[in-house]
C-alpha cells in the first residue's frame, strides 16, 4: 500500500557527493509529497541556503561533501542568517567520535544511514519534519534513525530506530509487537564504540508509528554511552 501524503509539505535539500544516495533519498520523499531538491557539493548547498533561507525545512548532510567537509560546513551553514532548518548527519560520513562531539554543540538533529531501505527514508526523517506529532513522552529524548535489530525468542526483526531516551528507544515499524512482549534489542549511536545490546519490555504501539521498548537489563558502558548522547544533543538542541 502506498505511503499517504503528508498533511504539510516540506522542503527538504539533500547534500551528498554521491548519486545514488541523492537520488534514492529524493525520489523517497518526493513520493509522498515533499519537496525535495538534491546538491553535490558544498559550495552550492550553501548558495541555496542563503538564498532559501527559512524556507527550508530541512536539510540532509554528507559530512565529507567537497570542496568544505566537515564541522567547517556545519558551521558555515549555521552561519547564515534566516537559515535555521534542523541538519540530519548521514552517519556513515561521519570520521570520529571527536566530530560527533563537535557537532552536538552544533545542534545536530540526528543522524540517519545514507543506505536505509528505501521504505525507511520517509520514516527515519519524519519525527525531524513533524517533531510535534512524535513528542510523545516527557522525559529527554533525542530523534535519531540507526539501524536496530530486535529478538523475540528465534525470530529477529530489523528496523530503524525513530528515536533513544536515557531508558528505552522508539522503533519504526508497521508490525509493532503486542504491549508487555519482552525482547532483546541491539544497535549503535554514533558516538559508541560498540554495539550496544538491551533487554526490554514493549510499553506501547502504535501501527502508525512503530513501537516503544522501555529497556530492564542493559550494562553500565551501554547505558554511560546512552546517557552521554542523550544528554549532549537533546540539551544542545534546546539551546538552539
Amino acid at each position: 500500500m502506498p505511503a499517504a501524503a503528508p498533511v504539510s509539505p516540506k522542503t527538504i535539500i539533500v547534500a551528498d557527493d554521491t548519486a545514488f544516495v541523492r537520488d534514492r533519498f529524493r525520489t523517497a520523499l518526493q513520493s509522498v509529497g515533499h519537496r525535495a531538491t538534491t546538491v553535490a557539493d558544498a559550495s552550492e548547498l550553501l548558495m541555496r541556503a542563503r538564498q532559501e533561507g527559512a524556507g527550508i525545512d530541512l536539510v540532509v548532510l554528507d559530512l565529507r561533501l567537497p570542496p568544505l567537509p566537515g564541522i567547517a560546513l556545519v558551521r558555515a551553514l549555521r552561519a547564515i542568517k534566516g537559515f535555521e532548518a534542523p541538519i540530519v548527519v548521514f552517519s556513515g560520513t561521519i570520521a570520529s567520535a571527536e566530530e560527533v562531539r563537535e557537532l552536538s554543540l552544533l545542534s545536530i538533529a540526528g543522524y540517519v544511514n545514507e543506505y536505509s531501505a528505501v521504505q525507511h527514508i520517509v520514516p527515519a526523517l519524519a519525527p525531524h519534519l513533524f517533531p510535534d506529532q512524535y513528542n510523545r513522552r516527557a522525559s529527554p529524548r533525542v530523534v535519531v534513525g540507526v539501524s536496530v535489530s530486535y529478538r523475540v525468542g528465534n525470530t529477529i526483526a530489523a528496523a530503524l530506530t525513530l528515536n533513544i531516551s536515557r531508558g528505552g528507544v522508539a522503533i519504526r515499524t508497521t508490525s509493532p509487537l503486542d504491549k508487555g512482549t519482552p525482547v532483546k534489542v541491539r544497535f549503535r549511536l554514533p558516538t559508541a564504540p560498540r554495539d550496544i545490546d538491551a533487554e526490554a519490555l514493549v510499553v506501547w504501539t502504535d501501527r502508525r508509528l512503530g513501537m516503544g521498548l522501555q529497556f530492564t537489563r542493559i550494562d553500565p558502558s551501554s547505558q554511560q554511552w546512552i546517557d552521554d548522547f542523550v544528554r549532549s544533543h537533546f540539551f544542545s538542541n534546546r539551546k538552539a
